[in-house]
């Protein structure tokens, strides 16, 4: 009888499984698909070619798969390069502490490109994929300004106090908040416009609001002091470098394909004001599937006429953990990275660039995702990457990310699931 399974059956998203099929004939071909379906009722799946072995095994990771949605030995292969039925939709887990994303593992005979309701597989199972580990509270903070929700790992603590910031969509993403605190820090995912009763766009970024969040983190009983690290994406990480440059509070910095300097907005601080480089909106390219381009929009910010729009990094206490993709088709992260540890000394910051990853560099359970619709936009944003590069650089840069959080917060205790 054939079977297939997955172990552990349950499991947080960013660790790996193992996938295996047995009970085949020798040599048969058979298809390997797996598939989810979001809170929004989209479907996402993933599908690899195989011959079983003499013993009519299949395992993914050992045996190469001939092709489909990837090619050769890639043990999380039917995870990591899953995409969606409908273009331009990203995978993003919106109820993080509630539910797991339910992937469904079937194997069929032969070669199945398209797969319909007449097609019954010879074998299916299962696998949860959490975003907490068990214990893990999510407390929805609305304090003050501050608006978030801030995730605590099981256990009296302290523990080491992490902010995520995403980037211009805007809103409250809490799925990296869900499997840090997985990892033992307790992290608060912090909106900072288009949620709740906060702006509906980004005006200005008042880098106050920003300060109260974090001295809001360092108050909870269960959050070690006496600092914190700061981790954002994009517009996220213009934030994350501004608070690394001016509150004593932020000790540890990751900073993921973001810029250094501002743009479009108006950072205020007390009595500092940083003008912005402005969107050259007008340079915008459409892509020959209509997606936007916007990598022009961006000057070029070694411009002396942008030097007022910099952020102070040579003012970073702490450290920086500076993560690019090579292929940010988003705007050339990898220049901010380089101009912004120019202005530092050596010592405090550390650069991690990967060829062929794109823009969106998330956990190693994020598939890439290289173009999708964005809130404020038109059209979906092309976001860049190449998905086997992009795979390797997210599984690399996580555990770097986490080695770089406790070795400058100090030590996280892992959760298991």
């Amino acid at each position: 009888m054939v079977e297939v399974t997955v172990t552990p059956q349950s499991s947080l998203a960013d660790r790996p499984v193992q996938v295996q099929v047995q009970g085949l004939s020798p040599s048969q071909l058979v298809t390997l698909r797996a598939s989810l379906m979001d809170e929004q009722g989209e479907c996402f799946q993933a599908r690899a070619f195989f011959r079983a072995d003499e013993a009519g095994k299949v395992d993914p990771g050992c045996h190469a798969a001939l092709g489909g949605s990837y090619a050769g030995v890639w043990p999380m292969g039917l995870f990591w390069f899953l995409q969606p039925d409908t273009l331009f939709r990203r995978l993003v887990k919106r109820d993080v502490a509630g539910s797991p994303f339910l992937v469904r593992l079937e194997v069929f005979n032969g070669l199945c490109l398209v797969t319909g309701p007449q097609d019954q597989p010879l074998a299916s199972c299962v696998a949860e994929r959490w975003y907490v580990c068990p214990g893990t509270q999510r407390v929805p903070i609305r304090e003050g300004r501050v608006r978030g929700a801030l995730y605590l790992p099981p256990g009296p603590g302290p523990f080491p106090g992490v902010i995520d910031l995403f980037g211009g969509a805007g809103g409250l993403i809490e799925f990296r908040a869900g499997l840090l605190a997985s990892q033992g820090f307790a992290v608060l995912a912090l909106a900072f416009f288009a949620y709740d009763d906060l702006p509906r766009t980004l005006t200005q970024l008042d880098l106050e609001y920003f300060e109260e969040a974090a001295e809001l983190l360092l108050r909870h009983p269960k959050v070690r002091g006496p600092g914190l690290g700061v981790i954002g994406v994009s517009k996220g990480a213009e934030v994350a470098l501004a608070m690394a440059s001016f509150l004593p509070q932020v000790v540890a910095t990751v900073w993921i394909n973001g810029t250094a300097f501002l743009h479009g907005n108006t950072l205020v601080y007390k009595d500092v004001r940083i003008p912005p480089i402005p969107y050259y909106t007008e340079r915008v390219i459409f892509t020959e599937v209509g997606a936007l381009d916007n990598s022009a929009v961006f000057a070029d910010p070694r411009d002396p006429a942008y030097s007022a729009s910099a952020i102070p990094a040579e003012k970073v206490r702490g450290k920086v953990l500076f993560v690019v993709g090579e292929a940010d088709r988003s705007f050339n992260s990898k220049l901010f990275a380089e101009l912004a540890m120019a202005r530092m000394p050596q010592e405090r910051c550390r650069l991690l660039s990967y060829p062929g990853a794109g823009h969106l560099i998330e956990p190693p359970c994020s598939p890439l995702c290289s173009i999708s619709s964005m809130r404020g936009t038109p059209c979906p944003v092309v976001w860049g990457g190449e998905a086997q590069a992009h795979a390797k650089a997210q599984e690399h840069s996580w555990q770097e990310i986490i080695q770089f959080l406790e070795l400058h917060l100090g030590p996280a205790a892992t959760m298991k699931l």
